[in-house]
């Protein structure tokens, strides 16, 4: 049985997967279980292959948006964190339902300013020094470049999603989405480096069912290319590097 070979680009990325029978009983939750490969094209081959921080969720499919009723109900505010530790954004992707709030702790020794200029969730947390924390709220479904306004090498992305079925996957290609109803869905993926391989390739619908909830690897061919150089949160670009404890 074929690989599916999936190539994502923009915002959302795109769907993927297979349909298959369902006989599981329903409402009885199972684990989704897969794995993503990330291909690399010639001239990006060498340096350690990783396979993380591709984003997989699950939608149910048009007709079955009872199966998210019976899906177990998150915090009214979940909170989630990305760390700020030396001069990177840790975890560089993360994946959280819509209406979470994202904290971003500084435990550098020196101020950063954490802004985003994504058109559904823009904000600029201003400058705040080590020790503190800072906070968003993450209402609109995309993806969400955040930046620091004083070190322009720091970036990351929240992948902000409406289903609660959602994984990222670690350094081996591994996920694990759990909890999920068996029915139909639409399978999506989203990565950074990622690009379609023709266009009206996806979407595809696939069923889990308890008999069949492991999805065929999914592989991602890897562009070598990560966020375009970007301007500060003013539309300008960053001064040159300046000297003093409040910068480093």
């Amino acid at each position: 049985m074929n690989d599916i070979v999936i190539r994502v680009v923009s915002i959302l990325g795109l769907a993927g997967a297979v349909c298959v029978a369902a006989s599981s009983v329903p409402g009885q939750a199972v684990t989704v279980t897969g794995s993503v490969s990330v291909i690399r094209e010639a001239a990006n081959v060498g340096g350690k292959l990783d396979n993380a921080n591709a984003v997989v969720w699950l939608k149910p499919a048009s007709g079955a948006m009872n199966r998210l009723l019976d899906a177990p109900s998150p915090p009214s505010r979940p909170h989630f964190k990305i760390v700020q530790h030396h001069k990177r954004f840790e975890p560089h992707v993360l994946a959280v339902p819509a209406g979470a709030v994202v904290d971003f702790p500084n435990l550098d020794p020196f101020f950063h300013n954490v802004f985003s200029m994504f058109d559904g969730k823009r904000f600029d947390l201003g400058l705040y020094e080590s020790g503190t924390s800072h906070g968003a709220t993450f209402d609109t479904a995309g993806v969400c470049y955040i930046f620091c306004n004083i070190h322009p090498e720091m970036s990351a992305a929240v992948v902000v999603l409406d289903t609660p079925y959602y994984a990222v996957s670690n350094a081996a290609g591994e996920f694990s989405i759990p909890n999920v109803v068996p029915g139909r869905y639409f399978l999506f993926v989203w990565h950074e480096r990622g690009k379609p391989q023709s266009a009206g390739e996806f979407p595809r619908d696939i069923t889990i069912a308890a008999e069949n909830a492991t999805i065929r690897t999914i592989r991602l061919i890897d562009s070598g290319q990560l966020l375009v150089p970007h301007k500060n949160k003013y539309g300008r670009d960053y001064d040159p590097p300046k000297s003093g404890p409040v910068y480093k």
